[in-house]
């Protein structure tokens, strides 16, 4: 029995889409079982660190067998509610939410856009990339009609506690924040905020170091 995934260390969870979308390559390959070697190769992830992971979620493996792909494949199919489509809306439509767009979470995801908002969209909507885009003083009101569970933000900074307060009255129920701003929500809504700055400062450290 798998814990559950709130009680997993976050470091593990953020891993979790990526031993999914591995172990759908082994399996497209048609291969039937896997090491945690041959995982750890293919993901150039420490093999320690793969079974620390795979501990958390219970015994999913076989000793002296490894770990069968299909079996692995409907865990985490149903660990990451992969068959239920979540639905997404993306506000802010600029360079960054363009591509947001354009790629739409197409291959092997259970997430799509089906909305979108900018402040340069007329009041009665528009089409987008294919994507029905509203102009930001319908959040309420277009969030609830399209059953809205998780947003993307990529709004200018200024803008972002303000459209985020907004978001706090509607009944989604997570937020992927590409601001630089540390925004605030109720315990109800879960945020995760993705710098880019900050992840290339990061990178740039990291090769000076090394």
């Amino acid at each position: 029995m798998s814990q559950e995934i709130s009680k997993i260390p976050q470091a593990t969870t953020k891993r979790l889409p990526l031993y999914y979308r591995f172990l759908q390559n082994f399996a497209n390959a048609g291969k039937q079982r896997i090491s945690s070697q041959e995982l750890s190769e293919a993901m150039k992830i420490d093999s320690a660190t793969i079974r620390r992971d795979f501990s958390y979620l219970g015994a999913l493996g076989k000793k002296g067998y490894g770990y069968d792909v299909q079996d692995l494949l409907a865990f985490f199919r149903k660990t990451l509610d992969q068959d239920e489509a979540t639905n997404v809306a993306l506000i802010g439509v600029g360079n960054l939410g363009s591509a947001f767009l354009k790629y739409n979470f197409r291959r092997n995801h259970n997430t799509k856009i089906i909305l979108a908002f900018d402040s340069n969209s007329p009041h009665e909507g528009e089409k987008i990339s294919g994507i029905d885009t509203f102009h930001p003083d319908r959040i309420e009101e277009k969030i609830e009609e399209f059953g809205i569970e998780l947003v993307i933000l990529t709004v200018p900074s200024r803008s972002a506690q303000e459209v985020t307060d907004r978001l706090a009255k509607t009944s989604i129920k997570g937020i992927l924040n590409f601001t630089p701003v540390r925004i605030s929500v109720p315990d109800s809504i879960r945020v995760q905020t993705i710098d880019l700055s900050v992840e290339l400062q990061t990178l740039i450290y990291q090769i000076k170091q090394s």
